[in-house]
Protein backbone atom coordinates (compact mmCIF):
# COMPACT_ATOMS: atom_id res chain seq x y z
CA UNK A 1 0.00 0.00 0.00
CA UNK A 2 1.44 3.38 -1.37
CA UNK A 3 1.65 6.40 2.29
CA UNK A 4 1.04 9.86 1.63
CA UNK A 5 3.04 11.54 4.05
CA UNK A 6 0.88 13.49 5.88
CA UNK A 7 1.49 17.17 7.34
CA UNK A 8 0.82 17.11 11.05
CA UNK A 9 1.00 19.96 14.01
CA UNK A 10 1.78 18.69 17.72
CA UNK A 11 1.12 21.23 20.16
CA UNK A 12 2.42 21.28 23.73
CA UNK A 13 0.34 23.34 25.77
CA UNK A 14 2.33 23.56 29.13
CA UNK A 15 2.71 25.87 32.44
CA UNK A 16 5.38 27.81 31.04
CA UNK A 17 5.01 28.19 27.44
CA UNK A 18 3.08 26.49 24.58
CA UNK A 19 5.06 24.64 21.42
CA UNK A 20 4.53 23.78 18.40
CA UNK A 21 6.04 21.43 15.91
CA UNK A 22 4.92 21.06 12.35
CA UNK A 23 6.02 18.16 10.36
CA UNK A 24 5.79 15.96 7.50
CA UNK A 25 5.28 12.10 8.31
CA UNK A 26 5.95 8.96 6.69
CA UNK A 27 6.16 5.02 7.96
CA UNK A 28 9.64 5.61 8.41
CA UNK A 29 9.90 8.75 10.65
CA UNK A 30 9.04 12.38 10.45
CA UNK A 31 10.71 15.79 8.77
CA UNK A 32 10.44 18.55 11.01
CA UNK A 33 8.73 21.89 8.79
CA UNK A 34 8.53 24.47 11.49
CA UNK A 35 8.85 25.54 15.05
CA UNK A 36 7.11 27.81 17.15
CA UNK A 37 7.32 28.64 20.83
CA UNK A 38 5.25 31.08 23.04
CA UNK A 39 6.11 31.86 26.58
CA UNK A 40 2.55 32.60 27.89
CA UNK A 41 3.20 31.26 31.31
CA UNK A 42 -0.06 29.79 31.83
CA UNK A 43 0.53 28.73 35.66
CA UNK A 44 1.70 32.38 36.60
CA UNK A 45 0.60 33.97 40.17
CA UNK A 46 -0.35 32.10 43.36
CA UNK A 47 -2.81 30.14 44.50
CA UNK A 48 -0.70 26.72 43.77
CA UNK A 49 -2.00 26.98 40.17
CA UNK A 50 -5.89 26.46 40.95
CA UNK A 51 -7.18 28.64 38.58
CA UNK A 52 -5.83 30.19 34.99
CA UNK A 53 -5.28 33.89 35.18
CA UNK A 54 -8.12 36.19 32.76
CA UNK A 55 -4.48 37.50 31.89
CA UNK A 56 -2.62 33.99 31.17
CA UNK A 57 -5.70 32.38 29.19
CA UNK A 58 -5.98 35.72 26.75
CA UNK A 59 -1.65 35.12 26.48
CA UNK A 60 -2.53 31.24 25.35
CA UNK A 61 -5.68 32.11 22.78
CA UNK A 62 -4.04 34.45 21.21
CA UNK A 63 -1.03 31.89 21.04
CA UNK A 64 -2.84 29.31 19.96
CA UNK A 65 -4.63 31.74 17.28
CA UNK A 66 -0.89 32.49 15.34
CA UNK A 67 -0.39 28.53 15.86
CA UNK A 68 -3.81 27.72 14.18
CA UNK A 69 -2.63 30.28 11.18
CA UNK A 70 0.98 28.55 10.65
CA UNK A 71 -0.73 25.23 10.51
CA UNK A 72 -3.32 26.07 7.98
CA UNK A 73 -0.73 27.33 6.17
CA UNK A 74 1.27 23.90 5.98
CA UNK A 75 -2.52 22.03 5.37
CA UNK A 76 -1.39 20.36 8.57
CA UNK A 77 -3.70 18.05 10.89
CA UNK A 78 -3.56 19.55 14.36
CA UNK A 79 -2.99 17.28 17.62
CA UNK A 80 -2.74 19.80 20.94
CA UNK A 81 -2.63 18.20 24.35
CA UNK A 82 -2.48 20.40 27.81
CA UNK A 83 -0.49 19.54 30.82
CA UNK A 84 -0.52 20.49 34.28
CA UNK A 85 -1.82 24.30 34.61
CA UNK A 86 -4.57 23.31 32.30
CA UNK A 87 -5.35 19.84 33.93
CA UNK A 88 -5.26 21.33 37.23
CA UNK A 89 -7.35 24.85 37.15
CA UNK A 90 -11.09 24.63 38.22
CA UNK A 91 -11.62 27.24 35.59
CA UNK A 92 -9.49 24.77 32.39
CA UNK A 93 -13.38 24.39 30.59
CA UNK A 94 -13.06 27.92 29.82
CA UNK A 95 -9.71 28.18 28.44
CA UNK A 96 -10.41 24.43 26.30
CA UNK A 97 -13.63 25.78 25.25
CA UNK A 98 -12.25 29.35 23.96
CA UNK A 99 -9.36 27.46 22.42
CA UNK A 100 -11.84 25.32 20.36
CA UNK A 101 -14.54 28.29 19.60
CA UNK A 102 -11.64 31.06 19.16
CA UNK A 103 -8.26 29.31 17.55
CA UNK A 104 -10.16 26.71 15.99
CA UNK A 105 -7.81 24.06 18.13
CA UNK A 106 -9.45 20.96 20.42
CA UNK A 107 -7.19 20.45 23.23
CA UNK A 108 -6.92 17.09 24.93
CA UNK A 109 -6.16 17.65 28.76
CA UNK A 110 -3.46 14.80 29.54
CA UNK A 111 -2.81 13.34 32.77
CA UNK A 112 0.33 13.08 34.30
CA UNK A 113 1.20 9.78 33.50
CA UNK A 114 -0.33 9.87 30.00
CA UNK A 115 2.41 13.23 29.38
CA UNK A 116 5.05 10.96 30.42
CA UNK A 117 4.78 8.27 28.18
CA UNK A 118 4.70 10.94 25.44
CA UNK A 119 8.00 12.52 26.68
CA UNK A 120 9.36 8.84 26.83
CA UNK A 121 8.23 8.25 23.15
CA UNK A 122 9.77 11.38 22.01
CA UNK A 123 12.99 11.19 23.78
CA UNK A 124 13.28 7.61 22.10
CA UNK A 125 13.63 9.43 18.76
CA UNK A 126 16.54 11.40 19.48
CA UNK A 127 18.88 9.21 21.81
CA UNK A 128 19.97 5.58 21.01
CA UNK A 129 19.13 4.09 24.41
CA UNK A 130 17.91 0.44 22.76
CA UNK A 131 20.12 -1.51 25.17
CA UNK A 132 20.18 0.81 28.19
CA UNK A 133 17.73 0.89 31.46
CA UNK A 134 17.16 4.87 31.20
CA UNK A 135 15.54 7.48 33.57
CA UNK A 136 14.21 10.48 32.46
CA UNK A 137 13.22 13.60 34.23
CA UNK A 138 11.29 16.33 32.30
CA UNK A 139 10.99 19.40 33.98
CA UNK A 140 7.59 21.38 33.16
CA UNK A 141 6.22 24.46 34.52
CA UNK A 142 3.67 22.54 37.18
CA UNK A 143 5.31 18.96 37.10
CA UNK A 144 8.06 16.71 36.59
CA UNK A 145 7.72 13.61 34.66
CA UNK A 146 10.25 11.10 35.81
CA UNK A 147 10.37 7.49 33.56
CA UNK A 148 12.78 4.53 34.00
CA UNK A 149 12.79 1.88 30.83
CA UNK A 150 14.32 -0.38 29.47
CA UNK A 151 13.79 1.11 25.80
CA UNK A 152 10.13 0.98 24.83
CA UNK A 153 8.98 -1.11 28.15
CA UNK A 154 8.47 1.63 30.91
CA UNK A 155 9.63 0.34 34.37
CA UNK A 156 8.38 3.06 36.50
CA UNK A 157 6.38 5.95 35.71
CA UNK A 158 5.46 8.95 38.09
CA UNK A 159 4.39 12.35 37.63
CA UNK A 160 5.28 15.02 40.62
CA UNK A 161 3.82 18.36 41.69
CA UNK A 162 7.13 19.99 41.56
CA UNK A 163 7.72 22.33 38.35
CA UNK A 164 9.65 25.13 37.80
CA UNK A 165 6.84 27.93 38.12
CA UNK A 166 4.90 26.27 40.75
CA UNK A 167 7.79 26.01 42.82
CA UNK A 168 9.03 29.64 42.34
CA UNK A 169 5.18 30.99 42.99
CA UNK A 170 5.54 28.94 46.04
CA UNK A 171 8.96 29.33 47.47
CA UNK A 172 10.84 32.77 45.13
CA UNK A 173 7.63 35.06 44.71
CA UNK A 174 7.88 38.48 43.41
CA UNK A 175 11.57 37.28 42.29
CA UNK A 176 12.19 37.53 45.51
CA UNK A 177 14.98 34.75 47.53
CA UNK A 178 14.79 34.50 51.32
CA UNK A 179 18.01 33.13 53.16
CA UNK A 180 15.58 30.46 54.14
CA UNK A 181 13.92 29.49 50.52
CA UNK A 182 16.90 27.90 48.72
CA UNK A 183 17.21 24.75 51.77
CA UNK A 184 12.80 25.04 52.14
CA UNK A 185 12.62 24.74 48.38
CA UNK A 186 14.91 21.83 48.29
CA UNK A 187 13.71 20.19 51.17
CA UNK A 188 10.03 19.94 49.42
CA UNK A 189 11.36 18.11 46.83
CA UNK A 190 13.28 15.73 48.38
CA UNK A 191 10.26 15.15 50.47
CA UNK A 192 8.27 15.11 47.46
CA UNK A 193 9.84 12.21 46.01
CA UNK A 194 10.59 10.16 49.12
CA UNK A 195 8.21 7.72 48.99
CA UNK A 196 9.37 6.26 45.47
CA UNK A 197 12.98 6.82 46.31
CA UNK A 198 13.48 3.25 47.42
CA UNK A 199 12.17 1.83 43.95
CA UNK A 200 14.03 4.09 41.60
CA UNK A 201 17.41 3.18 43.57
CA UNK A 202 16.77 -0.13 43.32
CA UNK A 203 16.00 -0.76 39.40
CA UNK A 204 19.60 0.99 39.05
CA UNK A 205 19.79 2.95 35.97
CA UNK A 206 22.55 3.30 33.69
CA UNK A 207 21.79 6.67 31.70
CA UNK A 208 20.09 9.30 33.31
CA UNK A 209 18.05 12.05 30.62
CA UNK A 210 16.91 15.43 31.45
CA UNK A 211 14.77 16.94 28.63
CA UNK A 212 12.58 19.92 28.73
CA UNK A 213 13.77 24.13 27.95
CA UNK A 214 14.68 23.83 32.01
CA UNK A 215 17.04 20.68 31.32
CA UNK A 216 18.24 22.31 27.76
CA UNK A 217 19.26 25.55 30.07
CA UNK A 218 21.23 23.98 32.92
CA UNK A 219 22.71 21.36 30.07
CA UNK A 220 23.98 24.66 28.46
CA UNK A 221 24.85 26.58 31.40
CA UNK A 222 27.08 23.47 32.54
CA UNK A 223 28.60 22.98 29.39
CA UNK A 224 29.51 26.49 29.86
CA UNK A 225 31.80 26.05 32.77
CA UNK A 226 34.00 24.56 30.54
CA UNK A 227 33.50 25.73 27.44
CA UNK A 228 33.90 29.56 25.28
CA UNK A 229 30.83 28.73 23.30
CA UNK A 230 27.57 26.18 23.03
CA UNK A 231 27.92 23.22 20.41
CA UNK A 232 25.52 23.29 17.19
CA UNK A 233 23.18 20.77 18.98
CA UNK A 234 22.49 20.71 22.98
CA UNK A 235 21.00 16.76 22.24
CA UNK A 236 23.45 14.31 23.46
CA UNK A 237 25.55 16.31 25.81
CA UNK A 238 27.00 14.88 28.74
CA UNK A 239 27.08 17.01 31.94
CA UNK A 240 28.05 15.67 35.89
CA UNK A 241 25.99 16.38 38.45
CA UNK A 242 28.68 18.24 40.11
CA UNK A 243 28.75 20.89 37.22
CA UNK A 244 24.94 20.73 38.01
CA UNK A 245 25.23 21.46 41.65
CA UNK A 246 28.05 24.24 41.12
CA UNK A 247 26.00 25.68 38.41
CA UNK A 248 22.86 25.77 41.15
CA UNK A 249 24.93 27.29 43.69
CA UNK A 250 25.73 29.99 41.07
CA UNK A 251 22.22 30.74 40.67
CA UNK A 252 21.36 30.73 44.39
CA UNK A 253 24.03 33.04 45.09
CA UNK A 254 22.98 35.97 42.42
CA UNK A 255 20.61 38.39 42.31
CA UNK A 256 18.47 38.55 39.69
CA UNK A 257 20.13 41.14 37.71
CA UNK A 258 23.30 39.08 38.17
CA UNK A 259 21.42 36.32 36.80
CA UNK A 260 20.61 37.51 33.54
CA UNK A 261 24.40 37.57 32.78
CA UNK A 262 25.14 34.20 33.36
CA UNK A 263 26.60 32.43 30.40
CA UNK A 264 24.04 30.05 28.73
CA UNK A 265 20.60 31.21 30.84
CA UNK A 266 17.99 32.33 28.69
CA UNK A 267 16.36 35.70 29.39
CA UNK A 268 13.14 34.53 29.70
CA UNK A 269 14.29 31.68 32.17
CA UNK A 270 15.68 34.23 34.45
CA UNK A 271 13.12 34.39 37.40
CA UNK A 272 11.99 30.44 37.09
CA UNK A 273 15.72 29.16 36.96
CA UNK A 274 16.63 28.85 40.71
CA UNK A 275 13.45 26.46 41.39
CA UNK A 276 14.59 24.34 37.76
CA UNK A 277 18.04 23.90 39.21
CA UNK A 278 16.99 22.97 42.91
CA UNK A 279 14.78 20.31 41.25
CA UNK A 280 17.20 18.22 38.88
CA UNK A 281 19.92 19.27 41.57
CA UNK A 282 17.79 17.30 44.61
CA UNK A 283 16.28 14.96 42.30
CA UNK A 284 20.34 14.10 41.34
CA UNK A 285 21.12 13.76 44.96
CA UNK A 286 17.83 11.67 45.95
CA UNK A 287 18.21 9.22 43.19
CA UNK A 288 22.15 8.77 42.87
CA UNK A 289 22.44 10.37 39.51
CA UNK A 290 26.34 10.80 38.40
CA UNK A 291 25.49 12.64 35.15
CA UNK A 292 22.83 13.86 32.76
CA UNK A 293 22.59 13.50 28.90
CA UNK A 294 20.35 16.57 27.52
CA UNK A 295 17.93 15.57 25.06
CA UNK A 296 16.39 17.73 22.42
CA UNK A 297 12.96 15.57 21.57
CA UNK A 298 10.07 15.34 24.59
CA UNK A 299 6.59 15.57 24.28
CA UNK A 300 5.64 17.69 21.66
CA UNK A 301 7.78 15.31 19.71
CA UNK A 302 6.44 12.25 21.12
CA UNK A 303 2.53 14.03 20.44
CA UNK A 304 3.91 14.06 16.89
CA UNK A 305 4.84 10.49 16.72
CA UNK A 306 1.49 9.50 18.27
CA UNK A 307 -0.93 11.17 16.46
CA UNK A 308 0.82 9.92 13.34
CA UNK A 309 0.63 6.08 14.61
CA UNK A 310 -3.12 7.14 15.47
CA UNK A 311 -3.63 8.46 11.30
CA UNK A 312 -1.77 5.12 9.91
CA UNK A 313 -0.53 2.61 11.63
CA UNK A 314 2.18 1.53 8.93
CA UNK A 315 4.26 4.33 10.86
CA UNK A 316 6.79 3.24 12.84
CA UNK A 317 8.48 5.41 15.39
CA UNK A 318 11.50 2.92 16.10
CA UNK A 319 14.97 5.26 16.29
CA UNK A 320 16.50 3.39 13.23
CA UNK A 321 14.15 3.74 10.68
CA UNK A 322 13.71 7.87 11.93
CA UNK A 323 17.48 8.30 11.63
CA UNK A 324 18.49 6.39 8.58
CA UNK A 325 15.23 8.22 6.87
CA UNK A 326 16.55 11.51 8.04
CA UNK A 327 19.67 10.58 6.23
CA UNK A 328 17.96 9.58 3.49
CA UNK A 329 16.07 12.74 2.72
CA UNK A 330 19.48 14.73 2.65
CA UNK A 331 20.83 12.38 0.14
CA UNK A 332 17.63 12.24 -2.07
CA UNK A 333 18.12 16.03 -2.09
CA UNK A 334 21.54 16.39 -2.62
CA UNK A 335 23.16 12.76 -4.04
CA UNK A 336 23.16 12.39 -8.14
CA UNK A 337 22.87 8.69 -8.14
CA UNK A 338 20.94 7.79 -4.48
CA UNK A 339 20.21 4.37 -5.59
CA UNK A 340 23.95 3.55 -5.48
CA UNK A 341 24.64 4.88 -1.88
CA UNK A 342 21.66 2.66 -1.13
CA UNK A 343 23.58 -0.49 -2.23
CA UNK A 344 26.86 0.66 -0.60
CA UNK A 345 24.98 1.16 2.30
CA UNK A 346 23.97 -2.34 2.16
CA UNK A 347 27.15 -3.63 1.79
CA UNK A 348 28.52 -1.35 4.53
CA UNK A 349 26.27 -3.01 7.11
CA UNK A 350 26.78 -6.93 5.67
CA UNK A 351 30.44 -6.24 5.96
CA UNK A 352 29.82 -5.12 9.44
CA UNK A 353 27.66 -7.62 10.45
CA UNK A 354 30.63 -10.30 9.07
CA UNK A 355 33.62 -8.53 10.62
CA UNK A 356 31.53 -8.05 14.02
CA UNK A 357 31.86 -11.90 14.18
CA UNK A 358 35.71 -11.77 13.90
CA UNK A 359 36.40 -8.76 16.06
CA UNK A 360 34.72 -7.00 19.44
CA UNK A 361 32.88 -4.24 17.37
CA UNK A 362 30.19 -1.67 19.62
CA UNK A 363 26.80 -2.59 17.74
CA UNK A 364 25.97 1.23 17.95
CA UNK A 365 28.64 1.59 15.02
CA UNK A 366 26.83 0.21 12.74
CA UNK A 367 23.90 3.28 12.61
CA UNK A 368 26.49 5.47 12.34
CA UNK A 369 28.56 3.59 9.05
CA UNK A 370 24.67 2.70 7.54
CA UNK A 371 24.37 6.73 7.94
CA UNK A 372 27.59 7.44 6.21
CA UNK A 373 27.04 5.21 3.47
CA UNK A 374 24.10 7.34 2.40
CA UNK A 375 25.23 10.06 3.06
CA UNK A 376 29.02 10.03 1.80
CA UNK A 377 28.18 11.75 -1.59
CA UNK A 378 25.78 14.32 -1.01
CA UNK A 379 29.05 16.76 -1.57
CA UNK A 380 28.25 15.93 -5.51
CA UNK A 381 25.42 18.97 -4.85
CA UNK A 382 28.49 21.21 -4.82
CA UNK A 383 31.04 19.86 -7.14
CA UNK A 384 32.51 16.24 -8.04
CA UNK A 385 36.26 17.53 -7.26
CA UNK A 386 36.87 17.59 -3.71
CA UNK A 387 33.23 16.54 -3.31
CA UNK A 388 34.33 14.30 0.11
CA UNK A 389 35.14 17.73 1.82
CA UNK A 390 31.80 19.83 0.86
CA UNK A 391 30.75 16.20 1.94
CA UNK A 392 31.70 16.46 5.22
CA UNK A 393 30.59 20.16 5.81
CA UNK A 394 27.15 19.25 4.67
CA UNK A 395 26.21 16.86 6.75
CA UNK A 396 28.03 18.20 9.68
CA UNK A 397 25.43 20.93 9.48
CA UNK A 398 22.72 18.84 8.61
CA UNK A 399 19.92 18.68 11.39
CA UNK A 400 19.92 14.98 11.28
CA UNK A 401 17.01 13.57 13.31
CA UNK A 402 18.07 11.01 15.71
CA UNK A 403 22.20 11.90 16.03
CA UNK A 404 23.60 13.90 18.87
CA UNK A 405 26.02 16.81 17.74
CA UNK A 406 28.88 14.15 18.21
CA UNK A 407 27.12 11.30 16.73
CA UNK A 408 26.48 13.50 13.53
CA UNK A 409 30.67 14.83 13.84
CA UNK A 410 31.66 11.05 13.48
CA UNK A 411 29.17 9.92 10.54
CA UNK A 412 30.38 13.15 9.03
CA UNK A 413 33.97 12.16 8.96
CA UNK A 414 33.08 8.39 8.18
CA UNK A 415 31.81 9.83 4.72
CA UNK A 416 34.78 12.51 4.44
CA UNK A 417 37.13 9.74 4.74
CA UNK A 418 35.45 7.40 1.89
CA UNK A 419 37.84 8.24 -1.16
CA UNK A 420 41.22 9.93 -1.24
CA UNK A 421 43.24 10.43 2.12
CA UNK A 422 42.78 8.29 5.06
CA UNK A 423 42.20 9.74 8.56
CA UNK A 424 45.26 11.79 9.27
CA UNK A 425 46.31 13.64 12.60
CA UNK A 426 46.93 16.71 10.20
CA UNK A 427 43.42 17.07 9.91
CA UNK A 428 42.24 19.33 12.71
CA UNK A 429 38.82 17.67 12.66
CA UNK A 430 40.28 14.40 13.05
CA UNK A 431 42.46 15.58 15.49
CA UNK A 432 40.27 16.93 17.74
CA UNK A 433 38.98 13.35 18.16
CA UNK A 434 39.54 10.85 20.95
CA UNK A 435 41.80 8.20 20.49
CA UNK A 436 38.67 5.83 20.75
CA UNK A 437 36.87 8.41 17.96
CA UNK A 438 39.85 8.06 16.07
CA UNK A 439 40.03 4.44 15.56
CA UNK A 440 36.10 4.35 15.21
CA UNK A 441 36.23 6.71 12.40
CA UNK A 442 39.27 4.64 10.88
CA UNK A 443 37.46 1.37 10.91
CA UNK A 444 33.84 2.64 9.47
CA UNK A 445 35.33 4.12 6.67
CA UNK A 446 37.72 1.45 6.20
CA UNK A 447 34.94 -0.41 5.46
CA UNK A 448 33.04 2.03 3.93
CA UNK A 449 35.63 2.16 1.15
CA UNK A 450 35.67 -1.01 0.29
CA UNK A 451 31.85 -1.13 -0.01
CA UNK A 452 32.09 1.22 -2.46
CA UNK A 453 34.67 -0.81 -4.40
CA UNK A 454 32.00 -3.79 -4.01
CA UNK A 455 29.17 -1.28 -6.11
CA UNK A 456 32.16 0.22 -8.41
CA UNK A 457 29.50 -1.03 -11.65
CA UNK A 458 26.42 1.73 -9.35
CA UNK A 459 23.66 -1.34 -10.32
CA UNK A 460 24.30 -3.54 -7.50
CA UNK A 461 25.43 -6.30 -8.98
CA UNK A 462 27.18 -7.72 -5.87
CA UNK A 463 24.65 -8.87 -3.93
CA UNK A 464 26.62 -10.63 -0.90
CA UNK A 465 29.72 -10.50 0.65
CA UNK A 466 31.08 -13.12 3.29
CA UNK A 467 34.64 -12.88 5.47
CA UNK A 468 36.63 -15.64 6.76
CA UNK A 469 39.76 -15.66 9.36
CA UNK A 470 42.71 -17.52 9.12
CA UNK A 471 46.16 -16.53 11.39
CA UNK A 472 46.46 -12.58 10.47
CA UNK A 473 44.70 -12.83 6.97
CA UNK A 474 40.95 -11.87 6.15
CA UNK A 475 39.64 -13.03 3.05
CA UNK A 476 36.56 -11.41 1.40
CA UNK A 477 34.22 -13.65 -0.85
CA UNK A 478 31.88 -11.57 -3.05
CA UNK A 479 29.01 -12.38 -4.93
CA UNK A 480 25.76 -11.95 -7.68
CA UNK A 481 23.01 -13.76 -8.09
CA UNK A 482 22.57 -13.43 -11.60
CA UNK A 483 26.30 -14.70 -12.17
CA UNK A 484 26.80 -11.06 -13.42
CA UNK A 485 30.34 -9.88 -14.48
CA UNK A 486 32.10 -8.52 -11.19
CA UNK A 487 35.36 -8.19 -12.45
CA UNK A 488 35.51 -4.60 -12.20
CA UNK A 489 33.90 -4.37 -8.68
CA UNK A 490 36.66 -6.90 -7.93
CA UNK A 491 39.27 -4.76 -9.09
CA UNK A 492 38.14 -1.82 -7.29
CA UNK A 493 37.55 -3.33 -3.96
CA UNK A 494 40.97 -4.95 -4.17
CA UNK A 495 42.10 -1.19 -4.52
CA UNK A 496 40.36 -0.35 -1.06
CA UNK A 497 41.78 -2.93 0.87
CA UNK A 498 44.37 -0.83 2.88
CA UNK A 499 43.08 0.76 5.34
CA UNK A 500 40.96 -2.42 6.48
CA UNK A 501 44.55 -3.99 6.81
CA UNK A 502 45.82 -1.62 8.42
CA UNK A 503 43.29 -1.38 11.10
CA UNK A 504 42.87 -5.13 11.56
CA UNK A 505 46.60 -5.13 11.49
CA UNK A 506 46.24 -8.61 8.80
CA UNK A 507 46.40 -9.23 5.00
CA UNK A 508 43.06 -8.85 3.11
CA UNK A 509 42.32 -10.26 -0.27
CA UNK A 510 39.62 -10.55 -2.16
CA UNK A 511 37.78 -13.15 -4.64
CA UNK A 512 34.93 -14.02 -6.23
CA UNK A 513 32.44 -17.05 -5.62
CA UNK A 514 32.75 -19.82 -7.90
Amino acid sequence: MIFAPRIIAAIDIGTNSIHMVVAKVSPSGFEVITREKDNTRLGEGGGDMKMLSPEAIERGIAALRNMRRIADAHRASVFAVATSAVREAKNSADFVDRAANEAGIDIEVISGVEEARLIHLGVLQALALSDKRSLLIDIGGGSTEVVIFDHTEELFVRSFKIGAVRLTNRFFPFASTHPASVPSCSKFIASTVEPVKREVLKLRHEVAIVSSGTGETLARMCWMLTHDETPRSMNGVIFTADELHQVTKMIASSTLEERAKLDGLDADRVDIILAGALILDTLADSFAITSFMYCDYALREGVLLDAAQRLDPEVNNDLHNVAIHSARKLAERCDDDPSHSLNVSRLSCMLFDELSQKYEIDPHHRLYLEAAAVLANVGLVVSHARHHLHTYYIVRNADLVGFTDHEIELIAQIARYHRKSEPKLQHAAFAALSEQDQHTVRMLSAILRIAIGLDRTHDGRTTSVSVTQKNKSLHLLIESEKNEDLDLNLYATQQRVALLADVFQCNVTVAISN
